[in-house]
């Protein structure tokens, strides 16, 4: 772990990310990539230490309130947010200036902020928003070793709604030959279902590798599943979109399922709702007379 001060906090989408790395040890993570231009090792947790400072500055100067997201890029639970908060100081600045917020994490640290989150949603709104990629927890522990398994995800999930705190799902990624499979997606279905989210977002049947991401997810391969490596390499090559064989049999299943239940599973309905403000959320409207 090492400290910046950095030079701004958010995003032309009002996006925020407070660390760069992660220490979750997710073996497909796209944030590896060398695109993303890190200067350090990955694990090596960059600290962006002014971040509660620059985001109340912008926060003060904003003439129209909004949603903040953070999470997109770098996990705002990692393991050093235990002792650092940082994390917990914006959510501070968030409720305190009445913008909203969204969070996606993988992480039950969200648990202790529980009670910002609920301050922020009875103001504005704040959405919970958690990734699941594998039913199985012993198989969740192989492909996301560092970080609680689903079924603690899935409390999480539950704990929000009973808070009245919006749930979104990230449906990513499901890797081919080990976690595509029909039992696994009706096993994550059925958990969002029971937890009552709002939303599952799922980019198709598959993932994505980038050089960088690519040669760490297959040294996992060669630890944990030893000769697929060759597979996906004979089927796939080098190309940067893996989909799965059974991406038509599982994207219906989705579809269908989501469709029936009522919950919003197009990305672009999901990021809608996501960057919607509700601008008369907390206020009332006084009469004339």
């Amino acid at each position: 772990m090492h400290f910046v001060d950095a030079k701004g906090i958010l995003s032309a989408r009002n996006g925020m990310n407070i660390y760069r790395g992660c220490t979750h040890g997710c073996i497909y993570c796209d944030s590896r990539s060398r695109c993303y231009g890190f200067t350090h090792p990955f694990e090596n947790i960059e600290v962006k230490r002014n971040a509660p400072a620059l985001l109340e500055q912008k926060l003060r100067s904003k003439r129209k309130k909004c949603m903040i997201g953070t999470g997109d890029m770098c996990d705002p639970y990692l393991h050093c947010e235990e002792e650092l908060r940082l994390t917990r100081a914006c959510l501070e600045i968030i409720d305190r200036y009445g913008f909203g917020v969204s969070v996606l994490t993988k992480s039950d640290r969200i648990l202790r902020d529980l009670d910002l989150l609920g301050s922020i949603q009875d103001k504005s709104k704040a959405v919970a928003q958690m990734t699941l990629t594998t039913w199985d927890d012993r198989l969740c522990r192989i492909i996301e070793p560092e970080v609680c398994v689903t079924s603690r995800r899935l409390e999480v999930l539950r704990t929000m709604k009973e808070a009245g705190i919006p749930t979104v799902v990230w449906m990513t990624p499901l890797l081919p030959f080990i976690n595509d499979t029909k039992e696994n997606l009706e096993g994550i279905l059925e958990g969002c279902l029971e937890a009552g989210v709002k939303g599952i977002l799922c980019f198709g049947m598959g993932l994505t590798l980038r050089e960088g991401n690519r040669e760490y997810f297959y040294q996992a391969l060669d630890r944990h599943f030893p000769g697929l490596r060759r597979e996906y390499q004979r089927r796939y090559g080098n190309a940067y979109e893996l989909p799965s064989p059974r991406h038509r049999e599982l994207q219906q299943i989705f579809d269908d399922t989501c469709a029936k239940a009522g919950i919003l599973y197009r990305p672009e309905d999901i990021f809608a709702y996501l960057r919607e403000f509700p601008e008369n959320k907390g206020y009332t409207q006084l009469s004339l007379f």
